[in-house]
């Protein structure tokens, strides 16, 4: 689908492509420390990967994405903690298991994006209306 001539521009800094690119492989070789049980491997890339996450936090229309991802990585990289150390498995009581906590970082990501979608994208969309009347 094109655009149309008068949609407005969407743009980033070029370096803040590249590092979102770049916490694309670190997230990629986590995951595949992970897959293949190369511990050192997934445990080094977990770093990278949310600090480069973290790094466009002060533009505003990415903060509740990078938000979102952080929390996102987070759970991820409990959960493959769990599996490599052995706790996925332990119960904790009513069923539920080491890996399950990491609902938790998974939830607050998905609370964040629903703030940002519910509440404040509205009051965005509102000012810039207001704005341009």
């Amino acid at each position: 689908m094109q655009p149309a001539a008068n949609d407005p521009i969407y743009a980033i800094p070029a370096s803040f492509r590249r590092m979102e690119n770049l916490h694309i492989v670190f997230w990629l070789l986590k995951d595949v420390g992970w897959c293949m049980i190369w511990k050192p491997l997934g445990l080094t890339m977990i770093v990278p990967t949310l600090a480069i996450a973290w790094r466009t936090r002060h533009l505003a229309s990415e903060l509740a994405h990078n938000l979102a991802i952080v929390f996102w990585i987070s759970a991820n990289s409990y959960w493959m903690i769990s599996e490599f150390f052995g706790f996925d498995t332990v119960q904790f009581g009513h069923g539920i298991t080491g890996k399950h906590l990491a609902i938790i970082p998974f939830t607050l990501g998905l609370l964040v994006l629903a703030y940002y979608y519910i509440v404040q994208k509205p009051r965005e969309t509102r000012a810039t209306q207001v704005a341009t009347l």
